[in-house]
């Protein structure tokens, strides 16, 4: 006979327990800050490190392991680390490896949240920051320095769309002892495979294709190997970096459907370029699949698809006011940053602010195509032109 308890104590400690066995097709959601052990034995020989065993809320559940391992499984990586955000995962795959004193390598077309990250709090660190060509490729090897610790690859660019040959850049990065970290989020790792060209850390912003809905924000990274994964899980954990078991659970809902939405973002993002191409308001269109694209040959090379983000330039007489006087007319396209959702996004960028030989006087327009039907969009590009 179990020992009669007062009710209360009932609804912390039920005496009725649910049956096994239970499947299903969509994962569940395990939620908790502590994690019960059998005895007093496996707290004290309790590891963050090890991964056949939970030990707190920080260090992951069922949910959030899936995730993680569903991710070293596509990238083809030893193990996966989650963070709150993108730009918190970026900021951790340089953190664990770089010291006052050191230098990284960074392209000039990256990411601006990148950029502040690099002049910040690396600076701050007495990190020093310099800045490579995207398109340079072995010529990197001239930028390296002894005290060279990472190098930074961003491709395409996220704006410009610059292709960066990522094997030649690793070739020449580890030759000098430096590692390489890429933001594998255009290509959300399925049609660019990083580690087998030479990256040793691939970051991702979840908040994308993986998530696919624009209500979330979360990051990434995935090690080539333990050594890496070692250190980028440590001080991970000696900060807390964790991710809620909530939105993880909507990550893995939104994973079965991601190759099916990127083909559809490929499909129409190539269609509405090519019409992009016709109009004579447009100077050029930035798509990695077009031939005119900045690395366009190596693109063809190293990725098997392209994604639903990409930019066009507008003639030299249309300043940045027409550019917002084009978006501020549309009314599919929606005006934000990201991309990867359901719902289509543009955005107009100024270029001279950091790339002072950006050779184009018209503004450049970046479209992230959602999951419209691409007549309906194009309809909406035509009002765009229309107010120029």
């Amino acid at each position: 006979m179990k020992k009669m308890t007062h009710p209360a104590t009932d609804l912390i400690h039920p005496k009725r327990a649910v049956p096994p066995g239970f499947r299903s097709l969509v994962p569940g959601t395990e939620r908790a800050s502590t994690v019960l052990f059998d005895n007093v034995g496996k707290w004290l020989n309790r590891s963050g490190f090890d991964e056949s065993i939970y030990t707190y809320g920080t260090s992951g559940t069922p949910t959030t392991r899936d995730l993680r391992n569903r991710i070293a499984e596509w990238e083809g990586g030893f193990a996966t680390v989650l963070f709150p955000s993108g730009l918190a995962a970026v900021a951790y795959a340089f953190l664990p490896f770089v010291k006052p004193g050191d230098h990284v390598l960074v392209p000039g077309n990256v990411y601006d949240p990148v950029r502040g990250l690099a002049n910040g709090l690396l600076k701050q660190m007495n990190v020093t920051v310099e800045y490579y060509d995207p398109l340079i490729g072995a010529g990197i090897a001239a930028q390296m320095k002894p005290n060279t610790k990472l190098v930074w690859v961003e491709t395409p660019g996220s704006i410009t769309m610059e292709i960066s040959d990522l094997p030649a850049i690793a070739a020449a990065a580890h030759a000098a002892g430096a590692l390489v970290a890429i933001d594998n989020t255009y290509s959300a790792g399925w049609y660019l495979r990083a580690f087998e060209l030479g990256a040793d850390v691939s970051v991702h912003a979840l908040t994308k294709y993986p998530a696919g809905h624009s209500d979330l924000v979360m990051g990434s990274i995935t090690a080539k190997d333990e050594t890496v994964w070692q250190r980028v899980k440590d001080m991970a954990l000696q900060t807390g970096q964790c991710c809620a078991p909530d939105d993880v659970y909507l990550v893995l809902r939104g994973l079965p459907t991601m190759p099916l939405r990127m083909r559809h973002a490929e499909k129409v993002a190539l269609d509405i370029a090519h019409w992009l191409k016709t109009r004579p308001e447009v100077k050029l269109v930035l798509h990695p699949a077009l031939p005119d694209c900045p690395g366009h040959e190596t693109w063809k090379r190293d990725f098997t698809g392209s994604t639903g983000i990409f930019s066009f330039v507008l003639q030299d007489q249309f300043n940045a006011d027409a550019a917002a006087r084009f978006i501020d007319a549309l009314t599919l396209f929606g005006i934000g940053a990201s991309w990867g959702g359901i719902g289509s996004l543009a955005l107009t960028y100024n270029l001279t602010k950091n790339r002072s030989n950006w050779p184009h006087q018209g503004a450049l327009i970046r479209l992230g195509i959602g999951l419209e039907e691409p007549s309906d969009l194009i309809a909406d590009l035509e009002g765009g032109f229309a107010a120029l």
